[in-house]
């Protein structure tokens, strides 16, 4: 009921958030990685070469994120979503009429900048500023554009596989983006003022205190939830990045694994809300210390997963920590930081995610070709998950009581 009225009240706002978290799925590994066969076969390339290329592209948008990532404390979301929107359609246009595999290192950087970059921040950014003491659930409900994302475009993408050549395929993507461009223009005109411009709206963090990002990549904190950061990023986008791979080492059809994305979705949803209650009712103090068990246990499961059954069994509870980390992370920076330059602060963790999605699939596709395939490759990555609990655990132990409320 409460997420009901809430809705009701800031269904405008809200529904931007959600077309900008919608939109960045043409830049999302799902989403580029349902071509990886076709890539694969018409440049000639072996899963290793097509994860280093993956893997360079994505580390240069990494890199001009840290500083692209600014631009959202300093332009309103209606202006920079404009832009991004435009130059990530021209990605997509460029995705079908390229065929050098050199440039296909470019185009991967722009539709990995504009698309899981810049698209995903100004959709959590916005809601951070835009939402004070429910931003939990401000960020649960726009969040919704990634789920809605996963869960639809690779079930009708693949399934126009049978009648369309993947080329014209990313045409179709380009020019959904470009009519979504005057809906979120429409929505956005009385946006919200950006709190960087309304310094009453400030929430300060640790210490009382609005940490600069200079000021952040100082503090231990920061270093104890890096792996917390990268981890759900470069083994998730190695997760979908090789499914592929996958459901061939498997057994199992790509339609069918495909179609548990909707399952997989639903329990993200459902996570997701849940996870929005719990920070705006315990803070996210609470929820950062669980976020990444699921992620171990579902790659746990995977591993040893020999029916599509299994399969959905794993991608329901993987789907479970991918709720989790959507809600909590990005309140995690406000809350610890300050909102004052969460623009700042959160293009740097904007950049580790995105780094880490360019390590997943460079490291598990050179494993592939060395001989150890992807499901061997889980357990040591649900160890890992199990690590970065560890630490992000002793980060929030060690500098929660420096939060002011």
């Amino acid at each position: 009921m409460q997420y009901l009225s809430f809705l009701r009240a800031n269904w405008l706002f809200l529904l931007a958030g959600f077309l900008l978290t919608f939109t960045s799925s043409y830049g999302q590994t799902y989403f580029i990685s349902l071509f990886a066969g076709e890539i694969k076969t018409d440049f000639n390339l072996t899963d290793g070469q097509w994860g280093g290329i993956y893997t360079i592209g994505t580390t240069l948008s990494a890199v001009v994120m840290i500083w692209a990532g600014v631009l959202t404390d300093r332009f309103r979301v209606r202006a920079l979503a404009l832009v991004v929107m435009c130059c990530l359609a021209a990605a997509c246009v460029a995705m079908s009429v390229n065929t050098s595999w050199v440039l296909l290192v470019f185009v991967i950087f722009a539709l990995r900048l504009t698309g899981q970059g810049m698209m995903s921040q100004l959709g959590a950014v916005a809601m951070v500023r835009w939402f004070e003491a429910t931003r939990g659930k401000a960020l649960s409900l726009s969040s919704m554009g990634f789920a809605a994302g996963q869960a639809i475009l690779p079930v009708v993408f693949v399934g126009l596989f049978a009648i369309v050549n993947w080329r014209s395929l990313w045409i179709l993507a380009a020019c959904i983006i470009v009519v979504t461009i005057p809906f979120l223009l429409l929505l956005l005109r009385q946006e919200r003022t950006p709190q960087s411009m309304a310094q009453e709206a400030q929430i300060a963090g640790m210490q009382g205190h609005h940490w600069s990002r200079a000021q952040m990549l100082k503090s231990g904190l920061f270093y104890m939830m890096i792996p917390m950061v990268l981890g759900p990023s470069a083994w998730g986008t190695a997760l979908f990045f090789q499914q592929v791979h996958l459901t061939e080492v498997k057994g199992w059809d790509l339609v069918s694994y495909v179609a548990l994305m909707p399952v997989y979705t639903l329990a993200t949803i459902t996570a997701t809300f849940v996870s929005g209650w719990a920070i705006d009712r315990f803070s996210v103090s609470w929820v950062v210390p669980f976020q990444m068990l699921p992620f171990a246990l579902g790659f746990a499961v995977l591993a040893f997963a020999d029916t599509i059954f299994m399969a959905g069994v794993g991608l329901t509870i993987f789907g479970v920590g991918q709720g989790l980390q959507g809600t909590a992370t990005s309140t995690f920076w406000a809350e610890y930081y300050g909102t004052r330059h969460i623009g700042a602060i959160k293009s740097v963790a904007a950049a580790l995610m995105v780094f880490g999605s360019a390590i997943g699939p460079g490291v598990t596709g050179a494993l592939i070709d060395m001989g150890i395939d992807f499901p061997q490759q889980m357990l040591p990555i649900a160890v890992y998950y199990l690590a970065a609990a560890a630490m992000a655990t002793f980060g929030i132990l060690r500098y929660k009581p420096t939060l002011i409320r």
